[in-house]
């Protein structure tokens, strides 16, 4: 049966932050994840996780200026020294926090912006970041995202994910499989997931299109998840998504796969 963990950046919003661990235990979750754990110690979030006995699935690494719309470092040339720097704070707070996996972010490119120049920093960040965390027994994820959300994003689809996690050839790179953004994007959920399945490190999911409950919209969720578990996947299912009202009061999708 799937291991859902709560993204705790987009559900409980109702909460402060640090009260949506126990929140989300309450409504029988069993993991978290969300984007970003440095505005708090680590030692308070590890605090709130063991509390609610709560295991940390996933966070991102620093993405650079969030707020002035960066969205991650690893295919920006010039910022290396900041993406390096990024990585060393990522994998201290993992090690307190205790998460076996690290999503870093590619960044936005330009339009007119050299592929092939944006693509080669994107693998020595990678082959870097793989390397700093093999040590501490963590798998790096890189996630194609769609440009509807996020435009100019480097990295959307899941063929070219797979190619660079080949090509770089880390044992502890893997990429994260959206199933909204991949329905977004690409479409054909299943024959991607049968093909992929021994290469994806972790599984987010949400309504598509309009990114709420995953029983609201276009996406057969109950079938994906059989096929999830048949494929003997064994890692976590992050709800990634924004509740439509209440977070508790939309988790009525949930409670079947709770029995």
């Amino acid at each position: 049966m799937p291991r859902f963990a709560a993204n705790l950046s987009l559900m409980y919003n109702e909460h402060p932050f640090l009260e949506r661990f126990a929140a989300a235990a309450a409504d029988g979750f069993t993991g978290a994840e969300f984007l970003f754990p440095y505005d708090y110690p680590a030692a308070d979030i590890k605090a709130k996780l063991d509390a609610a006995q709560l295991t940390q699935a996933l966070f991102n690494a620093p993405p650079g200026d969030w707020s002035g719309g960066e969205r991650g470092l690893a295919a920006l040339p010039g910022r290396e020294d900041e993406f390096r720097r990024g990585i060393d704070a990522a994998l201290a707070y993992a090690r307190v926090l205790g998460n076996r996996k690290l999503h870093v972010m590619a960044g936005i490119v330009a339009k007119d912006a050299s592929r092939e120049r944006h693509r080669d920093c994107y693998l020595r960040n990678l082959a870097f970041a793989a390397e700093a965390a093999h040590a501490d027994g963590i798998t790096v994820l890189i996630e194609p995202i769609n440009p509807r959300d996020m435009p100019g994003y480097f990295l959307n689809r899941q063929d070219d994910a797979h190619t660079i996690r080949t090509e770089l050839g880390a044992p502890n790179l893997q990429v994260q499989f959206d199933c909204y953004h991949c329905q977004i994007v690409e479409g054909d959920l299943a024959t991607k997931l049968r093909r992929d399945i021994a290469n994806i490190g972790h599984i987010q999911i949400a309504g598509v299109p309009e990114r709420h409950e995953p029983d609201l919209g276009e996406l057969n969720y109950p079938y994906l998840l059989d096929l999830i578990d048949s494929l003997g996947y064994e890692g976590w299912v992050g709800c990634e998504y924004r509740p439509q009202a209440g977070t508790s009061a939309g988790l009525g999708w949930l409670r079947p796969w709770l029995l």
